[in-house]
């Protein structure tokens, strides 16, 4: 995908993270980890019941605080090479994890936000501030979409129980010492001072934590109840649920659960598998259930970011190669939609266009008409492409990844006009997405437009969680208007973002101290 490159419009990254010295980044590391070991200790303690485990943690940390520091670990968890950053596999994931929150029984409190990292065991980890992390292996191994839900809407429990900021901040004098460490850490990220990633956690550091304890199976057990009203009340048929269980307890007496895999994370039992099954033998059968044939193109494709190349990728592809013989069409779709993906990685335009064509002959799904379009733009075709994303814009205009791949698409034909007004509506309807401002910020350049890129580029800025190179933006901005309104309305911005800063400092000095 195209990346803003215009370096007038990236800041420095000194600007905000200033690298410590090899003693401060030991230090801040042992500070992730005393947050994610201390989060299991904590969790054996917790008393039985809903009300009291959501209570205790919001007597110690605020939710502000909490989605301070997930916004933190995400600003960072965005460069981990983990990471995955396909938007079609994100929006998936996330829809499925607000479609799951909005039929929760209890009120979750927060926006849940689902991304995808490159790690073949079978698990996820919710995160502080509604940030939710799944394990390409969880989705490969998941044979249905119910299944893949039913893991999710776990996780989405423990976030409504607030356990990770229970973990945290439970009574104990270790806990104090190491909120006031945490919070020394968030006011030096605030003034640009420190690499407050460094310190409080990529993905691979975060996980390496989690994995060695889990849950208590108290809130195990409450997870699993509060999981299967929201996977039953989104339309989900329950028996996904029985199904994964079945499966993870099979691989946890054939093997040793390895670390980092769901059982070892997750304490697993028969009593938790025999209440799944008792829960679903009383649930009212259903004629349909929901289900969405994405999650077959997702699967697709996140099996082959996971596999990446050699001998992997040979079998994921002996592995399509079956799948595209199988009984269900949208699943021979998806197969080939794989094969197709690695064609693409390994640069066989031809070949991949091909497979395209093949697998529209057995469904239709937005992936294809995506991947078709990256094919284009990559064999220099930008016209064809663009017409392919217009045509397919009328058809699936729910798609984040489809309007990327159309914005750039309109970018390379030289129709920036055209990329702001398609990119103003879209911001309209995703505001919260940060690559629209990137985006946009850079054909506000190529029109003579440097104010709007700079102010755009802070909106970026704001919605990653980098706020003094929002404000840097902003007062870039200012300096070149000589429009006194305009320079009052940037000052007030400025104003905004910098009071917002120095709340933030109060009320996490108040931790500190």
């Amino acid at each position: 995908m195209t990346h803003l490159r215009n370096h007038t419009l990236a800041p420095k990254r000194n600007t905000f993270l200033r690298y410590l010295g090899r003693e401060g980044r030991i230090w801040l590391l042992w500070l992730a980890a005393a947050i994610w070991l201390w989060q299991p200790v904590i969790a054996q303690a917790q008393p039985v019941g809903i009300p009291a485990i959501g209570s205790a943690s919001s007597a110690e940390l605020s939710p502000q605080v909490e989605a301070m520091l997930g916004d933190a670990i995400m600003e960072e968890g965005r460069r981990d090479p983990t990471y995955i950053d396909e938007i079609y596999i994100r929006q998936y994931l996330t829809d499925m994890g607000q479609r799951l929150a909005e039929a929760a029984p209890v009120n979750i409190n927060q926006t849940i936000r689902v991304f995808a990292v490159r790690d073949p065991s079978i698990n996820a980890f919710a995160l502080p501030g509604g940030y939710i992390g799944i394990n390409s292996g969880l989705i490969a191994t998941s044979r249905t979409e119910a299944e893949l839900a039913s893991v999710l809407a776990h996780e989405i429990a423990h976030v409504g129980q607030r356990h990770v900021a229970r973990g945290m901040t439970q009574s104990a004098q270790t806990s104090h010492a190491m909120m006031a460490a945490l919070a020394g850490a968030l006011l030096a990220a605030l003034s640009g001072s420190a690499d407050l990633a460094m310190g409080v956690a990529t993905f691979g550091q975060a996980a390496a934590i989690d994995r060695q304890l889990g849950f208590s199976r108290q809130a195990e057990q409450e997870a699993d109840r509060i999981g299967f009203q929201m996977l039953s009340r989104a339309g989900y048929d329950p028996q996904g649920m029985a199904k994964m269980f079945q499966r993870l307890m099979q691989s946890s007496r054939l093997n040793e659960p390895p670390r980092g895999s769901y059982a070892s994370t997750h304490p697993l039992s028969r009593q938790r598998q025999s209440d799944a099954e008792n829960r679903i033998a009383n649930a009212p059968r259903q004629d349909t259930y929901y289900s969405n044939d994405d999650f077959w193109f997702v699967r697709a494709a996140t099996r082959v970011v996971q596999a990446r190349g050699g001998m992997p990728l040979q079998e994921l592809l002996q592995q399509f190669d079956a799948e595209s013989q199988g009984d269900r069409s949208v699943e021979q779709a998806a197969a080939l939609y794989g094969k197709a993906f690695v064609a693409f990685k390994r640069k066989e335009y031809a070949d991949s266009l091909q497979l395209i064509e093949q697998a529209r002959t057995k469904a239709e799904n937005a992936a294809l008409d995506i991947l078709e379009i990256e094919v284009l733009m990559a064999q220099n075709k930008s016209q064809q492409a663009l017409q392919l994303a217009q045509k397919a814009w009328q058809r699936w205009s729910d798609q984040q990844a489809l309007a990327v791949v159309y914005t750039e698409a309109l970018q390379a034909q030289g129709q920036d006009d055209e990329v702001i007004r398609f990119l103003q509506a879209r911001i309209d309807e995703w505001p919260d997405e940060p690559r629209w401002y990137q985006r946009i910020a850079k054909s506000y350049e190529r029109v003579g437009q440097p104010i709007a890129a700079r102010k755009a580029m802070a909106e970026y800025y704001e919605r990653v969680g980098a706020l003094p190179v929002a404000i840097e933006q902003l007062r870039q901005a200012r300096n070149m208007s000589d429009d006194f309104y305009e320079q009052s309305r940037l000052d007030v911005e400025i104003r905004d973002l910098q009071d917002r800063m120095e709340r933030e400092r109060e009320m996490l000095s108040r931790y500190k101290n």
